[in-house]
C-alpha cells in the first residue's frame, strides 16, 4: 500500500522537472511591438484644377468607335451590327448620325445622302477629332467627362481592343490639360466574369504608370474628389444576371483603395439601389460596399420619360440624397437627353422610345435635380449615338443619310446641331453658382 503515494508523487516530480528545463521561474519574453498604424496618402494638390467633383456637370465619354481605314485597324467598330452583317444600308448600330462638317479627318460610309452624295464618319482614335469634342467642352461650358473603359475590351487577349482605348484616353488626357477640362477613368464591369473584375486593379495600376494620372503638372485636370484622385467603376448591384458579384466587386474596391485609401471611387449603381427592388439585386451587400466607397452614381437611362419623371425620380432623388447624406456619400444624379436604339435592337418600335421634346426632357432632369438640392451632375452621354443619348453635335432630322429598310434618328428640325451641348453647358452655369435658372427650360 505505500507504494501508491510514491507512484503519485512522480508524475510531480516530472512535470517540476520538465518546468525547470524549460526555464523555470524566467519571465517570458516580451511580446513584439505592435506595427505603425498605416497613414493614409496625402496628396499635394498644387496645380490641380479639380479637386472636388462638386458644382461640376460631365458627361461620359464613349469614344469606342471606329472607322474603315483609321489606324485602329477595327473597320467600322461600333458602327456596325454584327447581328444584320455589319455597317451598311440597312445594318448598323447606331440610330444617330453625328454632324461631322467641322472634323479635320472623316472617313466615306457605306452610305449615302438622298442625293447621292456620300456620308462620312470620324474615329476617335485620331487625335484631332477627340481635340474638338475637348475644343466643344470648352467653348459650351462643360466641365469635362468620364472616359468610358470597359474592360472585356482591354483584356490581355484582346490586343486591337486595349490599344484602342488607350490611344483614346492618350488624346483625350492631352485634350483636356489643353482645354482645361476635367477628366477621370471610368471602368464598366458590363460583361464580366469575377476574373474580369479582378484583372481590373492590373489595368489600373497600368494605367497610373503610363499615363502618371497623379501627376499635377502632367494632367493637372485630373478629377480628385475627397483629396485623393478619383476612379469609377460602374456596373454593380444589377439583377441581370452577371457573372460577377457584388462581393466581387467589394474585394476590388478594398485592393485599388489599399490600407491607405489611395484613391476616391464613384459606383455606378442601379437606379433603385436604394430601396433595393426593380433593376437592383436585393442583397443589402450593395449598400455594404457603398459605405467603403466616395461617390454613387444610379443609373437613370431609360428608367423613366418626360410624362412620368416626376412621378418616378422626384421620390427617388429625395430618399437617395437623405440615404447619402446620413452615410456621408456623395451623390451625383444621371441626366439624359432621351433615347433611342432602333437600328442596335433592329426593332423599329425603339426609335425615339423615350423623345428629346426639343431639350424640355434633359432640362426637366436638370431642374429636378438641382431644385433637390443636387450639387452636380452626370449627363448620359457625350457620344453616345448607339442608344440615341449623345449631347454632342448630331445631323438633325432633314440632315441624314438613306439607310435602306431602316432609318436614322437625328435631332429635332427645330433645333441646331450643337443644341444639347449648348443647353447641358447652361446647366453647368446653373450648378456653378450662376443665377436666373429655373424649371422653365432657357431660350437660346
Amino acid at each position: 500500500m505505500r507504494i501508491l503515494p510514491g507512484l503519485i508523487m512522480m508524475p510531480a516530480l516530472c512535470v517540476v522537472l520538465c518546468c525547470s528545463k524549460k526555464g523555470g521561474n524566467n519571465p517570458a519574453p516580451p511580446d513584439p511591438p505592435e506595427p505603425p498604424p498605416v497613414k493614409e496618402v496625402v496628396y499635394d494638390e498644387t496645380g490641380c484644377l479639380y479637386t472636388s467633383y462638386d458644382k461640376l456637370v460631365m458627361a461620359g465619354y464613349q469614344g469606342w468607335f471606329a472607322a474603315q481605314g483609321d489606324a485602329s485597324e477595327r473597320g467600322w467598330y461600333h458602327y456596325q451590327n454584327g447581328n444584320c452583317g455589319g455597317f451598311l444600308p440597312g445594318c448598323s448600330s447606331v440610330d444617330f448620325w453625328p454632324d461631322i462638317s467641322e472634323y479635320t479627318k472623316k472617313y466615306k460610309s457605306p452610305f449615302q445622302f438622298a442625293n447621292g452624295t456620300d456620308a462620312y464618319l470620324y474615329s476617335p482614335y485620331d487625335e484631332e477629332s477627340v481635340d474638338l469634342h475637348f475644343k466643344w467642352m470648352k467653348d459650351y461650358g462643360i466641365d469635362g467627362v468620364f472616359m468610358q473603359r470597359f474592360v472585356g475590351e482591354i483584356k490581355p487577349d484582346n490586343v486591337k481592343g486595349k490599344r484602342h482605348f488607350n490611344k483614346v484616353l492618350e488624346n483625350a488626357l492631352k485634350a483636356a490639360k489643353k482645354y482645361s477640362r476635367a477628366i477621370c477613368v471610368m471602368y464598366d464591369l458590363s460583361g464580366c466574369s469575377p476574373e474580369d473584375v479582378a484583372y481590373l486593379e492590373q489595368d489600373w495600376n497600368e494605367l497610373q504608370s503610363l499615363f502618371a494620372l497623379f501627376d499635377n503638372k502632367q494632367n493637372p485636370t485630373y478629377l480628385r474628389h475627397n483629396k485623393k484622385p478619383l476612379v469609377v467603376i460602374w456596373g454593380v448591384g444589377f439583377n441581370d444576371n452577371r457573372k460577377y458579384t457584388t462581393s466581387d466587386v467589394d474585394k476590388l474596391v478594398d485592393k485599388i483603395k489599399g490600407p491607405t485609401k489611395k484613391v476616391s471611387v464613384m459606383l455606378g449603381v442601379p437606379y433603385y439601389w436604394r430601396s433595393l427592388k426593380n433593376d437592383t439585386d436585393p442583397s443589402a451587400a450593395l449598400h455594404t460596399l457603398i459605405k467603403k466607397c466616395d461617390i454613387v452614381l444610379p443609373w437613370a437611362v431609360g428608367r423613366y420619360g418626360n410624362d412620368n419623371y416626376n412621378n418616378v425620380a422626384g421620390l427617388e432623388l429625395i430618399g437617395d440624397m437623405q440615404w447619402c447624406a446620413t452615410n456621408n456619400i456623395t451623390y451625383v444624379p444621371l441626366v439624359f437627353p432621351g433615347f433611342s436604339w432602333g437600328n442596335l435592337k433592329m426593332d423599329a418600335t425603339q426609335y425615339n422610345s423615350i423623345p428629346r421634346y426639343k431639350g424640355d426632357f434633359l432640362w426637366k432632369q436638370v431642374a429636378g435635380a438641382k431644385n433637390q438640392g443636387a450639387q452636380s451632375l452626370y449627363v448620359a452621354m457625350f457620344d453616345e449615338i448607339d442608344e440615341g443619348t449623345a449631347i454632342y453635335k448630331c445631323a438633325r432630322e432633314s440632315e441624314l443619310p438613306l439607310h435602306g429598310s431602316r432609318k436614322f434618328v437625328g435631332i429635332e428640325n427645330e433645333v441646331a446641331s450643337d443644341y444639347y451641348l449648348w443647353l447641358t453647358g447652361e446647366a453647368g452655369k446653373w450648378f456653378h453658382g450662376a443665377a436666373g435658372y429655373t424649371a422653365t427650360k432657357p431660350i437660346r
